[in-house]
């Protein structure tokens, strides 16, 4: 007997969707899909979510120095000709990190496995590869997903699976499936 749904496909494709599915739950907090598909995601997404949960204060503030480039007004390096070359003009700054223990690099690793890369683009500039940035959606399931999922008293129970109806195509049981 198997221990996970089937869902009518490959194993490289069930793992593909899987994957996605979770990536969007995780950035948007809520999705709708199919019933069966929302219970094999809610066993990933859960687990992810409870790694986040033990790992989230596993970190050490650490001050470094780091090189910068020195900007203008317009956000352009400042450059200085020296021997006839130009040359950027690097300030030194302190900055303080988080550096993350073995642990919750481990955690971290683990979560990259599932997730996909996301980049956002607003809607001003739809179309152009400019202004586009990456989420860090590992950061935000540390910073954000973690700290309101910890004040929950119980083990698990991070996401909801709401009935919507029946889906006019196929009459498949569509479900919103939500972090709590």
């Amino acid at each position: 007997m198997a221990k996970y749904r089937k869902l009518g496909r490959t194993s490289s494709q069930r793992n593909a969707l899987i994957r996605n599915q979770v990536t969007n739950l995780i950035h948007n907090g809520k999705i709708v899909t199919t019933d069966a598909k929302a219970k094999e995601i809610r066993k990933i997404a859960e687990s992810m979510i409870a790694l986040a949960i033990r790992e989230k204060d596993n970190f050490e503030e650490v001050s470094v120095k780091a090189k910068v480039a020195r900007k203008d007004a317009d956000g352009k390096r400042v450059k200085e000709v020296v021997d006839g070359k130009k040359v950027t003009v690097y300030d030194e700054v302190e900055k303080t990190i988080k550096k993350d223990n073995s642990s919750r690099l481990h955690a971290r690793r683990q979560m990259l496995k599932v997730l996909y890369n996301v980049t956002e683009i607003p809607a001003a500039v739809a179309g152009k590869k400019k202004n586009t940035k990456e989420v860090d959606l590992v950061a935000k399931l540390f910073d954000e997903i973690a700290p309101k999922c910890a004040a929950r008293t119980t083990q698990g129970g991070y996401t909801r699976i709401v009935k919507i109806g029946q889906r006019k195509g196929d009459a498949a049981m569509e479900v919103l499936l939500e972090i709590i």
